[in-house]
């Protein structure tokens, strides 16, 4: 290992071009997912009318303030698995009233649907974020989803709208993102690619523009590295290979394509202990989470081949890492804590997030609250913020900005795991509003590095920086030690004559923000 105040790394060296300018990366990468699944809706978000918690309407407002804090840009709802399983009918109207179901998908437990269509829109409204609703295809009707869209956006005197009004509802909502079912070759249907694609583009073509509502419509894709998945859904849409041009109507049936990725260490039935790994096992994960930089390059050629221009989207609206759940939580609720190794998994995904804004629309990560790898874990009156939260906030500079492409002269140190070599330095930048960011994740588990950027194109006034780390991979926040993993001032990062130099520890996050003159 190297002596980590010795300053003996060769540095790798690197040039941004801060006046030359790539596309703009939207802040809906950096949206949310929340699905009726565990503990996610009800003691997450949803809590009724417990005492000992602040709420509004039941909804945890420790939980809105920590996820406006991230500038959260939008919330996919219902599901996942159960979207294509909920009837939106039953989740409205006076809650003593409304009919249960069963949650067949998570945990085989009975849902009450006392958190329906208002009470996740005025979540949306209290975070600030654009509602991503699921429509139900597998299970559910054309007719039903069409009806969902009237009656959530429709403003005059039609019978979803007067509907709505009877529910207490007045004006009607403004509904941009709209999904077309959820993984319909698995849990919402079992679809074979060309059957999902036909019925995409009747739900698509049945679920209505109102009042000036203008939908986003998104269909379900691939699992993982499924192209034929993603060609076929293009090839649906009518579009002359090569050309761009349609062939015939479907081109606005829907407006992007999603996939889903998760990074899972292991094996489906033993994915592996979200807290007791060793250094073997979290290289093995991170040679998972490098793959979705060779996912995105494939899905985005194939789709660049019938759609040259880009105006269809690419969505990755479920990503992130999959343990077994913790040791006697129910199996179907998919709780797993969150260590510094997720937080490492994060700032690799955002860079190739970047990379690729120029056919990304949005990406959701599985999911905000005490699912999968969240945000948010909490349990009765306690709430703890995860490192993955932590690189979502130190991000926020990203947002919409303008990204810049890190032209790398040397080759970047790299990691074996097994078969696979993964670079063990991931980077991006960006820049808005008079400021540049710059991330830098160090994935090696001993190593530090040196980064020296020259800086070209932008006089640079000053330089600060953040860090995320800890003593170990393992480290995690939990209510007794509730920043066991949080960020702090970064001070070795040094600029001089437009170069800026950067140490960093091993297995960390650091962001570097650029004041422009």
């Amino acid at each position: 290992m190297t002596d980590p105040h010795s300053g003996a790394e060769t540095p790798v060296r690197a040039v941004i071009d801060l006046d030359v300018t790539g596309p703009v990366i939207s802040r809906h990468l950096y949206g949310h997912f929340a699905e009726h699944l565990g503990r996610c809706i009800y003691d997450g978000f949803f809590v009724g009318d417990r005492a000992d918690v602040p709420t509004e309407g039941g909804v945890r407002l420790d939980v809105v303030e920590a996820l406006r804090a991230l500038d959260i840009p939008n919330l996919r709802w219902p599901g996942g698995c159960f979207a294509d399983e909920y009837h939106w009918h039953d989740g409205i109207g006076a809650v003593e009233s409304r009919p249960t179901m069963v949650n067949s998908n998570w945990g085989d437990v009975i849902e009450d649907n006392s958190f329906g269509t208002h009470e996740f829109m005025a979540l949306c409204e209290m975070l600030d974020a654009e509602p991503y609703i699921s429509a139900n295809v597998g299970s559910g009707t054309v007719r039903e989803a069409g009806e969902w869209i009237e009656y959530l956006t429709r403003s005059d005197d039609s019978p979803m709208a007067r509907l709505r009004r009877a529910n207490g509802r007045d004006d009607p909502w403004k509904v941009r993102f709209w999904g077309l079912g959820n993984e319909p070759w698995g849990c919402g249907g079992r679809f074979g690619p060309k059957a999902y694609a036909q019925v995409a583009r009747t739900f698509g073509t049945y679920s209505r523009d109102h009042n000036g509502n203008r939908l986003y419509r998104i269909a379900s894709g691939a699992s993982n590295d499924d192209y034929v998945w993603t060609e076929t859904l293009m090839q649906e849409l009518g579009f002359e290979i090569g050309t761009g041009n349609s062939a015939g109507p479907s081109v606005g049936a829907y407006d992007a394509i999603s996939f889903h990725f998760y990074t899972i260490p292991g094996t489906w039935a033993h994915k592996g202990s979200a807290t007791e790994f060793d250094t073997a096992e979290y290289y093995r994960t991170l040679a998972e989470a490098a793959r979705i930089e060779t996912l995105l390059a494939a899905h985005s050629a194939i789709m660049d081949a019938y759609d040259p221009g880009k105006t269809i989207g690419l969505v990755l609206d479920e990503w992130g890492t999959w343990f077994d759940v913790e040791p006697g939580t129910n199996p179907g609720f998919l709780y797993q804590q969150n260590t510094l190794r997720d937080a490492i998994v994060a700032g690799v995904h955002f860079d190739a997030f970047h990379r690729h804004a120029d056919r990304m629309s949005m990406a959701n990560i599985a999911q905000t609250v005490n699912v999968l790898q969240a945000m948010i874990l909490t349990d009765g009156p306690e709430m703890v913020l995860t490192p993955t939260y932590h690189v979502f906030e130190m991000n926020k500079g990203h947002h919409d900005a303008t990204s810049h492409s890190v032209d790398l002269l040397d080759p970047i140190p790299s990691i074996v795991s097994g078969e696979r070599t993964v670079p063990s330095l991931s980077t991006s930048a960006s820049s808005r509003d008079g400021r540049a960011l710059i991330s830098v994740t160090n994935a090696h588990a001993t190593e530090w590095a040196s980064l020296q950027f020259d800086l070209r194109g932008a006089e640079v006034a000053g330089a600060t920086g953040r860090i995320l780390t800890a003593p170990s991979l393992q480290a995690h926040n939990t209510a007794d030690d509730p920043h066991a993993v949080s960020p702090h001032a970064f001070q070795d990062v040094h600029l001089e004559a437009g170069t800026l130099q950067v140490r960093i520890p091993a297995h960390s996050f650091v962001t570097i923000q650029l004041d422009l003159a």
